[in-house]
């Protein structure tokens, strides 16, 4: 239509100028109730956010665990490392832990299940703090066999004996060397007295693996070890104290009853006639303190007549320092005696008074088992003996 030809109030009516939908800062705002676009959006948006969440603690927990599969850097030498007999991976892994040659033992049993496993054999290994798990494991599975030599110490062998067995069974480690080592007065040593400088009797004599990388010093530390675990295992130390004696003296003990006893039922036995003969005065008389540091072929009447500390018939009260290397057994003997006769027993029958002073006084071989009869009296004593001498028994 023609503008011109429009009337004066309907051009007013279509102005544009008029029109408040056409200006732009007088737009009326109207609120719009949310759509389903809008609830899409926004769950998407979550969505993607709870996936990035999720990598990023996926992401800081294969850190962490890899972390503890490949450990840190290597802190410290190999070191060795004992597996017990029926120890399982998760007991391993916590010692291994305690060690500090892994950083998680919960890891370590994880990982070895990842790998297939692992059948451990009792004995010793080596390992390398902070190794990879991989290496740790790998070690694991070597035998002890591979990699290290059995050497046995038997009950009641003197430090000399053990010197002597090294040196034959391991090429590169010395007998002199094993002897200077175990003299040396300042190595630290439980319950040696500051005067003396014999480790005899404070060696545990046992079945150890050496490799070809251990020293004599190594040796004689773990020798020390065990014997102090196998104290603390029999309450040497509480045990001791309530005898009235030093764990020391103990082992001084227990070293004439490893050499004494040849079946463990006379153990006790030995270890209480010992206790009544210091507490009544009466000198020890032990065979085998005459044999300590002397050739098993010297006569025992030249032996007798010498004259040096550990002669037990010469001198009273116990010799300086034990005779030997007990085992578990004569330690356990000599901190729990067997007691006294009962007063009905036909030993006591021959005193005046059957329940006072019946006590294990005496003993001699009685069998070729090594076995021994026990007396309370001198007469009875003596009639043992003539028995023993009846079987051959006694030299």
């Amino acid at each position: 239509m023609r503008s011109d030809l429009l009337s004066d109030d309907q051009r007013a009516r279509t102005r544009w100028d008029d029109d408040h939908w056409d200006l732009p800062d007088e737009v009326p705002h109207v609120d719009r109730a949310p759509g389903r676009g809008d609830r899409v959006r926004w769950l998407v948006w979550g969505v993607l956010w709870f996936v990035i969440l999720v990598i990023l603690a996926a992401g800081s927990a294969g850190w962490w665990l890899v972390q503890r599969i490949t450990e840190q850097e290597v802190v410290g030498e190999t070191v060795t490392f004992t597996v017990s007999e029926g120890e399982s991976v998760s007991d391993i892994g916590v010692r291994l832990e305690a060690a500090g040659v892994i950083a998680d033992a919960g890891v370590f049993s994880w990982y070895v299940n990842e790998k297939g496993g692992l059948e451990p054999e009792p004995g010793l290994y080596r390992v390398v703090p902070g190794a990879h798990l991989g290496d740790v494991l790998g070690a694991l599975r070597t035998s002890p066999s591979e990699t290290y030599r059995r050497v046995t110490f038997p009950e009641g062998f003197t430090v000399e004996q053990i010197a002597d067995r090294l040196e034959s069974e391991i090429d590169n480690l010395s007998q002199e060397e094993f002897l200077s080592l175990a003299g040396d007065p300042t190595r630290r040593v439980p319950w040696r007295p500051a005067d003396t400088s014999s480790l005899e009797g404070l060696l545990f004599p046992d079945t150890y693996q050496v490799s070809n990388a251990d020293n004599e010093g190594q040796i004689i530390e773990r020798m020390i070890e065990l014997m102090e675990r196998v104290a603390l295992q029999e309450e040497l130390e509480l045990r001791s104290s309530a005898l009235g004696i030093t764990p020391y003296e103990a082992l001084i003990v227990a070293s004439m009853i490893e050499r004494e006893a040849k079946v463990d039922g006379d153990r006790a036995l030995i270890a209480r006639v010992i206790y009544n003969r210091l507490e009544l005065g009466m000198n020890l008389e032990i065979d085998a303190t005459l044999y300590y540091g002397s050739s098993t072929d010297t006569p025992f009447a030249v032996l007798k007549a010498r004259d040096f500390p550990y002669n037990t018939y010469k001198y009273g009260g116990l010799p300086p320092t034990p005779i030997a290397n007990p085992g578990r057994a004569s330690i356990r003997a000599a901190l729990n005696p067997a007691p006294n006769p009962s007063s009905g027993n036909e030993l006591c029958e021959v005193l005046d008074d059957p329940t006072v002073g019946c006590n294990y006084l005496y003993y001699v071989l009685a069998d070729d088992d090594g076995s021994h009869a026990f007396a309370v009296t001198f007469d009875q004593h003596q009639a043992n003996v003539e028995i023993a001498r009846a079987k051959g028994l006694l030299g």
